[in-house]
């Protein structure tokens, strides 16, 4: 119970910043707009192939957002009364997010409307990608609560950057890395955002075929490392915080 008025209260700080959810949310509907206007002859820009890249694209302000909401909370007072309460540092995390998901549902719902108003196929595969998109932004949600506990609220939107750069040049979103190949594409495999797209886009089309087993384990290494750190860093900065 603890946990849910905990994930209530983060939900109404969240709305309480109506700009930074309507940039989070129209910033990347923008860019999907944008880029259909230039009828780029690539199979990255087909509407079909580019509405799961700025799925993914959003994902990384969910973990800016994140970040900030738990940094703020670090530097007022809030955290230090909630360090004397019973909760375990995993409840923390939860309600964190529980809080955010309802936002990642409703920036989802909205980017597959806007793709099929301007001319994405609608299909039953629409709703089960929703649904793998939103366990997938548990990784960045846990992510942004990961930067938030390691720097201060002014840190967040320069490592937040550096998540956003990354989705957008090492997942493919843009450009495949068979392109450079080389350190960039051992680098691209190295990171889990490749792998977070390929899912992504093969729930949508119902087509696994650029989907490896190397993709799959990479994502879970990352999916399971990310909230134990995140769980574990918390914790302690909450103890460090509250001396």
């Amino acid at each position: 119970m603890r946990m849910i008025n905990f994930a209530r209260r983060n939900f109404k700080e969240l709305i309480r910043d109506p700009l930074s959810l309507v940039f989070e949310i129209a910033l990347p509907l923008f860019l999907l707009f944008i880029f259909q206007q230039f009828n780029i002859d690539a199979d990255n820009y087909k509407l079909e192939n580019f509405t799961p890249s700025i799925i993914l694209f959003g994902f990384s302000f969910i973990t800016l957002f994140t970040a900030t909401l738990i940094a703020k909370d670090r530097t007022s007072s809030f955290l230090i009364r909630l360090g004397t309460s019973p909760m375990k540092s995993s409840d923390y995390i939860l309600g964190y997010i529980l809080s955010i998901l309802p936002i990642v549902l409703i920036q989802n719902v909205l980017f597959f409307l806007t793709a099929i108003i301007m001319g994405l196929e609608f299909t039953i595969n629409i709703v089960p990608t929703i649904l793998v998109s939103m366990i997938i932004s548990i990784f960045f949600i846990s992510l942004g609560i990961l930067i938030g506990s390691l720097v201060s609220e002014k840190g967040t939107g320069g490592l937040g950057s550096i998540v956003v750069q990354l989705v957008c040049f090492t997942s493919g979103m843009y450009f495949p890395k068979d392109l450079i190949g080389g350190v960039f594409e051992i680098i691209c495999k190295s990171l889990p955002f490749e792998a977070c797209l390929n899912i992504i886009q093969g729930t949508l089309h119902n087509d696994f075929s650029n989907l490896s087993a190397m993709h799959i384990i990479v994502f879970f290494i990352y999916f399971i490392v990310v909230i134990l750190l995140s769980i574990i860093t918390f914790k302690k900065r909450m103890i460090s915080d509250n001396k």
